[in-house]
């Protein structure tokens, strides 16, 4: 087998990383522990990934005077 169906350029995890940081993304879930279908705890989840730059200043600095 030659390979054909391989992609021409692979792509490292930092690579992945630093395209998905640029772009940001969106991380959503929903957790529900029940017993005897009566929901005890209900845990919702949203995040969202992205890099830090001049334009989206990190959350956690105090901004400079």
């Amino acid at each position: 087998m030659t390979g054909q169906g391989l992609p021409a350029e692979r792509l490292s995890l930092v690579d992945l990383l630093d395209r998905l940081l640029a772009g940001g993304a969106v991380i959503t879930g929903d957790i529900t522990l029940r017993i005897a279908d009566v929901d005890l705890v209900r845990i919702d989840l949203r995040a969202l990934i992205s890099s830090v730059n001049a334009q989206v200043p990190s959350p956690w600095e105090e901004p400079s005077p």
